[in-house]
């Protein structure tokens, strides 16, 4: 069966369009043929095309029988991502294949060859005039040549740094496009190796967000790998376009977009460190995107783990600093996606030059002004140390999903909570004030040899305390368990010492600073709490904790302002870490920005263990005003806030009490105001509003828990009691 889609030349193999990744509609698929041409398939999107290997294809089905149905949404389906079509590979050939000559280089010395000299255009292949290596940048093979007796080339589709890409039609395998890749200049030996190199282990690579490898063949003493042909545009094709939208003036991706393109292959880079190789030339010229997918298409670069002898290739701007003297690895890996998230988020200007290693300053961009977490989260991708970057591209990823819901709740307004692997959720808060006790606490990590351990201890901090000294041996997560449960018992001192003992483990564990912060607080010292939190901040900045834990560290030190602005991320982010949202309220009121605060206690959600303290803060919050009194408006909003409210009957008295005292204030000050008006069944005149407050402390003082507290709420009930003549 030939796959139906206009322009596809694919077969049906094993229910799927080997070219495109198309399959028949379900009716048409399990209908019985009786003869004659089968029915035409369906179109469905190409990123449900099954993996290739027979277990990437079992657990797909596996997914679909299970209920799981339709396309993968790039971006964890927090961002709608303009599809790409699938392009016709005729349309896609280049008329007149040609190497710039600003990029014509020596393969062996590097120095520049094939330049105009004296009006006269350079040459496409002669000799080094450095060194002697001959060069040659132009195309081997021309329409209609066969290679290796099969693959049909039908022209260039481009040039790059390591070799000419040709478009061709394999005859044996029903005609189907393929792309030919060859050697930019045959006589470079470095380049020929990396080809042979790509023949020995590219044909077990397989994974959905990277190119399929068919075959490696030789052709007139010239080799070609032979790929899959993948019908799209790449992340640079993309850019340009908009550039050239907006009339020739840089227009970067918007920067959930551009998340989302980094988090859907950063798997494929994942997988291939998983089995030991580098992708080494990350960028954007190598990543197309076709329909709703994205896959790293050139493995030219690709790197042993370990290899210390063959040549390294990467692109500069993209490449990491520290290449040159201790060659590739996963941290250098990771460097180049940094940098391409950065490209395409940011106006980069000088990313080849001033900025060929570092982020451009956060007050030279408004979008890195404005998404702090993507700031830091580049910083850490960029650092200067491999060692202080991610470690892998698992961690990467997980981080910059958490830097994509900011970004995402910030753009749309609306929260995107998500769990995090590496933190508890919020615990219950206090409304009143910042308590350190009620951050999130640190997960035990699995990999720790004493995490199963660690799972059943549950007795005082005292006990805990005594049990992990008492230990042969202390691994990181006991001796951080150690530090905090000093911290609960107030031995501060104790609880650095073995946190140092910690750093002298792994130097680089933010964990560390983690509870140096918590223990700052815990001894009044807020200012050495930010620093380390900061720390805990710039190494996981996708972490909701790290900003809750910066703003109870500003609001303890005072800084209202700059805690109601980490709050706002948080609490904006999710709503479930109630923590961020009773700061907010907090730094408002003390900002005297009442509608914000009453926005902020508004926004704790029905389902959590602190929506009534919520709605407490509210009245709170109506009834105390600021500097702007509470009117009748104000009164009667939070009369209705309690009247449905489930608290016990001495928290309705209490609350009752203060309304209708706030009442009684307006009325001695401005006179009877609205005649009609009631707030919680008192008319708004001086006498019905006493008689009310008299009743109310009457109720709390039945129901005071001491005989001081008693005396107290009668005494007030006598002082507020309307005067009467007898």
């Amino acid at each position: 069966m030939s796959c139906a889609r206009p322009g596809c030349t694919g077969t049906i193999v094993d229910g799927y369009c080997d070219l495109c990744g198309m399959a028949p509609r379900r009716e048409d698929a399990q209908a019985p043929v009786s003869g004659g041409s089968p029915p035409p398939p369906a179109s469905i999107p190409a990123s449900t095309r099954p993996a290739r290997s027979t277990t990437a294809t079992s657990r797909r089905e596996t997914t679909r029988r299970s209920g799981a149905s339709g396309p993968r949404r790039i971006g964890a389906g927090l961002v709608e991502v303009p599809p790409i079509p699938y392009r016709d590979p005729a349309e896609v050939v280049l008329a007149d294949p040609g190497v710039a000559e600003n990029r014509r280089f020596c393969g062996r010395c590097g120095e520049p060859v094939g330049r105009s000299r004296e009006g006269s255009p350079g040459r496409a292949e002669g000799f080094c005039r450095s060194c002697g290596a001959p060069f040659s940048f132009a195309p081997k093979l021309v329409p209609g040549d066969l290679v290796a007796g099969q693959y049909e080339v039908a022209g260039c589709l481009a040039h790059g740094g390591m070799g000419w890409i040709y478009l061709a039609r394999d005859r044996n395998v029903s005609d189907r496009w393929v792309v030919l890749k060859g050697l930019l200049n045959s006589a470079d030996q470095d380049a020929m190796a990396a080809a042979l190199a790509e023949r020995r282990f590219l044909a077990e690579v397989e994974h959905p967000n990277i190119v399929r490898i068919y075959n490696f063949v030789q052709h007139e003493q010239s080799g070609y790998i032979v790929m899959e042909y993948v019908g799209g545009s790449s992340l640079r094709g993309i850019l340009t376009h908009r550039r050239e939208a907006n009339g020739g003036r840089p227009d970067p991706l918007p920067v959930a977009q551009a998340i989302a393109y980094i988090l859907e292959v950063l798997p494929g880079l994942a997988y291939l460190h998983s089995n030991g190789l580098l992708f080494c030339d990350f960028k954007l010229d190598n990543v197309i995107q076709t329909g709703a997918t994205l896959k790293l298409i050139d493995l030219g670069g690709v790197y042993r783990i370990g290899d210390m002898s063959s040549p390294v290739y990467g692109t500069v701007g993209y490449q990491a600093p520290e290449i040159a003297d201790s060659g590739p690895s996963v941290a250098s890996d990771l460097f180049t996606v940094a940098r391409t998230l950065a490209i395409m988020s940011l106006d980069f200007r000088g990313y080849q030059t001033t900025y060929r290693y570092t982020v451009p300053p956060q007050e030279s961009s408004a979008v890195l002004t404005e998404f702090d977490a993507l700031h830091r989260f580049l910083a850490r991708g960029m650092a200067a140390d491999p060692d202080e970057r991610f470690h892998s591209a698992e961690e990467m990823a997980e981080q910059l999903l958490g830097v994509l819901r900011q970004v995402v709740a910030a753009r749309d307004g609306v929260p995107v909570p998500g769990a995090s692997t590496l933190f508890t959720g919020d615990f219950r808060a206090d409304p009143l004030a910042p308590d350190w006790r009620r951050l999130p606490a640190l997960r035990v990590e699995a990999e720790d040899a004493a995490a199963g351990s660690l799972a059943l201890f549950a007795a005082e901090p005292e006990e805990v305390v005594a049990s992990l000294r008492a230990a042969p041996e202390r691994t990181a997560e006991m001796g951080l368990r150690l530090a905090k449960e000093l911290i609960d018992v107030g031995d501060v001192a104790g609880a650095e010492e073995a946190l140092a003992e910690v750093e002298a483990l792994d130097d680089l564990d933010w964990r560390v600073a983690w509870y140096r912060g918590v223990a700052g607080l815990s001894a009044g010292r807020p200012a050495d709490a930010r620093a380390a939190f900061a720390a805990v901040y710039h190494a996981v900045p996708g972490e909701l904790a790290a900003r809750l834990a910066l703003g109870v560290a500003a609001e303890y030190a005072g800084d209202v302002a700059t805690a109601a602005d980490l709050y706002a991320v948080v609490s904006g982010t999710d709503p479930s870490f109630t923590t961020a949202t009773f700061g907010l309220g907090r730094c408002r009121r003390a900002l005297d920005d009442v509608p914000g605060a009453l926005a902020a206690y508004a926004s704790v959600p029905e389902s959590s263990i602190s929506y009534t303290d919520g709605q407490v803060m509210r009245i709170e919050c109506l009834v105390d005003g600021g500097a702007r009194a509470a009117g009748v408006a104000e009164l009667s909003s939070a009369a209705a806030i309690l009247e449905p409210l489930g608290v016990d009957r001495r928290e309705r008295a209490r609350i009752t009490g203060e309304i209708l005292a706030a009442a009684l204030a307006l009325v001695e000050r401005d006179g009877t105001l609205e005649p009609e008006a009631r707030v919680l069944g008192r008319s708004l005149s001086e006498r019905d509003l006493r008689e009310g407050l008299e009743r109310n402390y009457r109720e709390l003082a039945r129901l005071a828990p001491t005989r001081d507290e008693r005396i107290r709420m009668v005494d007030d009930a006598n002082r507020v009691r309307p005067r009467t003549w007898t």
